[in-house]
């Protein structure tokens, strides 16, 4: 078995993309499936697939192909989505609210735990089924939900507080939706969404 360190932030997302691929194998009702069908079918590269799949070992047969359900549960168990990763999230404006209203973070493998927030005006408010809850109640929330995964979806000026608040209520791994870099803090893991970078790559392609 690999350490995940050594696992570049790329391979893992092509894992994640070839799972997405075979869940919705799985819904048309295909048991079985070659890397040149996986690859044809979903525009990716089949050699791609079989040297990110032997890395982790032997899944498919040669000449047979890969068992879709055995193949997905392989790599829910190698990505870590076998159980549920409670979340908590920080910031109920635009971004934390729809965040805290989508299906994927509240379903499978991510559940949304809480969300709250520092304006007493917000505090209170319902999203779905959760209240939002004062900023001082972020470590009895984070001890609560036994929460794993942090959402940081507060305006720049405020990310670096709020980030040292998540990984102070013992907060490991962090999404950060605040278009600002946070310093690197020894064993905590962030990955920053940053919308107008991808904006701007797709203006380049239309110079």
């Amino acid at each position: 078995m690999h350490h995940s360190e050594d696992i570049s932030s790329l391979a893992l997302n092509r894992l994640s993309t070839y799972l997405r691929c075979l869940r919705l194998l799985q819904e048309s009702n295909v048991k079985r499936i070659s890397s040149q069908e996986l690859a044809r079918r979903f525009h990716l590269s089949a050699a791609q697939i079989r040297k990110d799949l032997a890395y982790f070992g032997e899944f498919g047969i040669r000449g047979v192909g890969y068992d879709v359900a055995s193949l997905c549960r392989r790599l829910e168990a190698l990505l870590g989505l076998e159980r549920e990763h409670p979340v908590v999230v920080v910031g109920a404006g635009n971004i934390g609210r729809a965040l805290a209203r989508f299906p994927g973070f509240n379903s499978g493998s991510f559940r949304i735990h809480g969300i709250v927030d520092n304006d007493p005006q917000k505090v209170g408010q319902r999203i779905n089924d959760l209240e939002v809850r004062p900023s001082s109640e972020l470590p009895q929330l984070v001890q609560q939900s036994q929460a794993e995964i942090g959402i940081l979806a507060v305006p720049a000026e405020a990310a670096p507080e709020n980030y040292r608040c998540l990984v102070a209520a013992g907060i490991r791994s962090i999404l950060n939706f605040a278009p600002v870099p946070l310093d690197p803090i020894p064993d905590i893991r962030v990955k920053t969404v940053d919308l107008l970078i991808f904006l701007e790559e797709l203006a380049y392609f239309l110079r």
